[in-house]
């Protein structure tokens, strides 16, 4: 993506309005009004075929004409002239078109021809594209509104962005009415190239947006989605209204992950994964970006409720409760202070309630006590017309009080035209009020909600020596040779050997396509035995009574064998029929698990886990997750589900070894990351006997990829493949390897062995620690968007990390920036040139074209080295520095 591109879009000099019209009414007319009217620092010029036809060549030929630089063109003609158009502003270097023609892809083939005319016509010339079929944008901060919408945005720092334009027009209603501001309000339509992903980028980077709130109907290029999304959301709050939740998903699969894993669930784990906040409701959309527009979100989960009746209070209560959450308790010494000020009969608890008779100095006092109570992390006030209270006049009595507050403050005044002027003098002093005390809690539990995902994206993990031993060439076979056997589902001892190739636990399976098969098997294998049906076309086991438990003779077997395949070709009498497995017969399970995983066709693999067994579809507690997982993701996936209260033992039953169960999902996890060829896998299944998990019935099912590993996934996994040895000029080896966000405390040690000298070269200025953020945003990138190596030296239980190198991609993804330090005690030895040249290597292969890096002019080392690896060196403007370009395809790396 172009930044600069956007960044011409939407702070323009110049303005060309294509299909600009003087009839009133006119959508082209509109916009010049709007544009007009805006008043900010662009000239704006209409280009019109005046009189005569829009299809005549002359509306394009005035583009050409077009003598002085256009930032943005606006396109108001119909659809069937804009790929035409676009072509044209291309060639003028005009960076960006907003194109508001409809009749594109929602009018049927012949739009959806259109659109990709008008994105290929666009790439000839790297203009971006907004719409079509949108509103259009606005700006406030360089008063731009580039649409033809009735009204224009206050100014503020929360942006907005919607793919429907009547949803545009809604909030810019509301917000006018709640006094809630807008940095950039943008119409998005059909997305023929400009996406969310793109938008979210461009906003993550503006210093005048604080937050982003987007009405969502479709995700494109959803990878590209998601690296957006984790990288911004860390900084900046993302709160979406997904609609189409009702919407089928694709047909189930026959197996239970197949039938769980519905895709609007699937938005639900993305958005999660990317820290975003999604809300269900158009309301509860508003009243999120409300919060945000005017109020910093809770640090935690304690609400402080103060109220002049008691049933509002209650209902708060309540509300807090539905989501599983309590009113803080309050501490000894504030009820102490609450009981001199209040009446005898106030509440003496969280919810507060004062009573309607209370002065309204008493309702400040109590909200000076509460607020500064060390367990209150956001105050909700409640009023409403009861007893003696004056509404009006307490809302304006509290706003200077509310404004020195430093917690978050947000209030319910409830009732009708009584307390409409108290909820308007609120928010014209900024402050979050809503009509009732559920909505209110709604906002505030989102917005919690919303930290603690953010928590989970930032949370540093621990560092463990446990190394996963994989066999991925023994797992590979089986999959190759499944495929040259144009297997879609792998037989059970067959999908067993899959999953034991990569750590996990299972049952010896031996297969019988003979009575007497079955009885030398279960002879070998020893009494009691288990014997299943086998068949790729029987989906699960239990629905033709095709499993048959503690056989403790030959002629158990013999007649259950019998039984087994009867009961088969009754129920699925066209199924292709293997035999029979043969098993060991498990010790009754303390209880069962589920361990699943599919390929979406837009989300990519998808891990899930919860209760097993034959009703694992019917109690459906279930969670998912995306790959790649570590044990923070594992546990918070195992954590979501109501089993989980059984995993740590329960009366009679074990504890399992938690961190046994998190690796199983880990393995999962890395199996569907290594082979997109798996579709479905299922283990269920997944025994526990005295704490110990083995997998005793597998199905999985594969099919032909459509692109390698890691692409399928929508979250960038471990690059493994930029993992190499390399050895110091004086011998002694190092290993490099990708980052890890596990590597923080070795990044801290590192950073500790640079001497005061090499961390100003690094750094540019003289750092002296590593702040929580820096060390986040050091050792959890997004392989996407950055590759950082580090090589370390010293065994698995006392490794140091000697350096570290990183690319980091610039947004049109062809440029990157390179910068490299290496501990003081290691410089010299090789180290440096080894981790340099293993970055160029891994930006060529991501289609990086050139690499760049600022060097100061008293660092030589580095400019020695590169001048080594062939490095362009050039003085930089001001003279205290050194500017190294490389290009990509002129290195000799081999």
């Amino acid at each position: 993506m172009s930044t600069h591109h956007l960044d011409r879009l939407f702070k323009p000099k110049s303005v060309a309005v294509i299909g600009a019209s003087e009839k009133k009414g006119s959508v082209g007319c509109a916009m010049m009004k709007n544009l007009l009217a805006g008043k900010g620092n662009y000239d704006v010029f209409p280009v019109n075929p005046r009189h005569r036809k829009v299809f005549d060549r002359p509306c394009v030929s005035r583009v050409q004409e077009i003598e002085k630089a256009v930032d943005m063109a606006v396109i108001a003609t119909p659809i069937q002239m804009v790929p035409e158009l676009v072509a044209a502003c291309g060639e003028k270097g005009i960076a960006g078109a907003v194109v508001v023609s409809s009749g594109g892809r929602e009018s049927g083939a012949k739009g959806q021809a259109i659109e990709k005319q008008i994105l290929a016509a666009a790439q000839k010339s790297d203009l971006r594209i907004i719409g079509p079929n949108c509103l259009g944008i606005m700006n406030t901060a360089v008063s731009l509104n580039a649409s033809f919408a009735h009204l224009t945005p206050m100014p503020g720092n929360m942006a907005f962005l919607s793919q429907s334009g009547a949803v545009c027009t809604s909030v810019l209603d509301l917000a006018l009415r709640e006094n809630v501001g807008f940095s950039h309000f943008v119409s998005l339509g059909s997305m023929v190239d400009v996406d969310f992903a793109d938008m979210i980028d461009y906003l993550g980077s503006q210093r005048s947006v604080a937050s982003i709130v987007m009405y969502m109907e479709d995700i494109t290029h959803i990878r590209n989605f998601m690296s957006a999304a984790r990288a911004v959301s860390r900084i900046k709050p993302i709160i979406v209204l997904k609609s189409g939740r009702s919407r089928a998903g694709a047909k189930a699969a026959a197996s239970h992950t197949g039938a769980m894993a519905k895709e609007d669930i699937l938005y639900d784990t993305a958005f999660q994964r990317a820290g975003i906040l999604r809300v269900t409701e158009f309301e509860e959309l508003f009243d999120g970006a409300q919060f945000l527009a005017k109020q910093q979100r809770p640090k935690g989960s304690g609400l402080t409720i103060i109220t002049n009746a008691g049933g509002p209070g209650v209902m708060a209560a309540d509300a807090l409760a539905s989501y599983g959450m309590e009113p803080a308790p309050l501490s000894r010494e504030t009820l102490d202070r609450l009981d001199a000020l209040l009446p005898d009969n106030w509440s003496r608890s969280n919810p507060v309630d004062i009573l309607g008779d209370t002065p309204a100095s008493a309702y400040i006092d109590t909200v000076k006590h509460c607020a500064a109570d060390p367990k209150t992390d956001a105050l909700l006030l409640i009023c409403s017309p009861a007893g003696t209270m004056d509404t009006q006049a307490l809302a304006e009595l509290l706003i200077p009080q509310l404004q020195t507050i430093s917690c978050p403050v947000f209030t319910a005044w409830i009732g009708g035209d009584n307390v409409a002027k108290a909820r308007q003098v609120f928010n014209q002093a900024g402050i979050v009020t809503y009509d009732s005390a559920e909505r209110a809690v709604r906002a505030f539990k989102n917005l919690y909600e919303y930290g603690k995902n953010i928590e989970r994206l930032t949370q540093i993990p621990i560092r463990t020596d446990t190394k996963l031993i994989i066999h991925r060439d023994i797992a590979g076979k089986i999959i190759q040779n499944a495929m040259a056997g144009k297997d879609t589902c792998l037989l059970e001892n067959t999908a067993k050997a899959l999953m034991e190739a990569y750590g996990i636990p299972v049952n010896d399976t031996k297969i019988a396509d003979t009575r007497e098969a079955a009885l030398e098997m279960a002879a070998r294998t020893g009494f009691p035995v288990v014997l299943k049906i086998c068949s790729r076309d029987i989906p699960h086991k239990s629905d033709c009574s095709g499993v048959a438990l503690n056989l403790n003779t030959p002629e158990d077997v013999k007649t259950a064998y019998s039984q087994i395949m009867a009961n088969a070709r009754q129920h699925f009498p066209g199924a292709h029929i293997t035999g029979v497995t043969v098993q060991s017969m498990q010790d009754r399970a303390d209880f069962e698990l589920f361990i699943g995983a599919k390929k979406d066709p837009h989300f990519g693999p998808v891990i899930l886990f919860g209760m097993g067994g034959v009703l694992t579809e019917v109690f459906k507690d279930i969670s998912m997750g995306l790959p790649p997982l570590n044990r923070m993701l594992a546990a918070h996936l195992i954590g979501k589900t109501k089993i989980a209260s059984v995993l740590k033992g329960f009366r009679n039953i074990q504890p399992i070894d938690m961190a046994r169960l998190e690796e199983l999902l880990i393995r999962v996890g890395r199996l569907m990351t290594d082979f997109p060829e798996i579709e479905i896998l299922d283990i269920n299944p997944l025994m526990v006997r005295n704490g110990v998990l083995t997998a005793v019935d597998a199905r999985v099912f594969i099919a032909p990829a459509s692109v390698p590993s890691p692409m399928h996934l929508i979250i960038s996994s471990y690059p493994w493949q930029y993992e190499s040895l390399g050895e110091t000029v004086d011998g002694q080896p190092f290993f490099i390897r990708p980052i890890r966000p596990s590597d923080a405390d070795l990044m801290i040690d590192h950073f500790h062995s640079l001497s005061s000298r090499s961390k100003y070269m690094r750094f540019f200025s003289p750092l002296k620690e590593l702040s929580r953020d820096m060390l986040i945003k050091l050792t959890q990138i997004d392989y996407d968007r950055e590759i950082a190596l580090v090589a370390l030296m010293g065994n698995e239980q006392n490794q140091k990390m000697a350096g570290v190198c990183r690319i980091i991609v610039f947004p049109d993804k062809t440029q990157a920036e390179f910068a490299i330090a290496i501990s003081d005690d290691w410089q010299g030895k090789g180290i440096g040139s080894s981790l340099l040249t293993q970055c160029l290597k891994a930006a060529r292969q991501m289609g990086i074209r050139r690499v760049m890096g600022l060097v100061l002019s008293e660092n030589t080392q580095m400019l020695k080295l590169g001048g080594k690896l062939g490095f362009a060196i050039n003085r930089a403007a001001g003279g205290g520095e050194y500017e190294l370009i490389i290009e990509t395809d002129d290195l000799d790396l081999d």
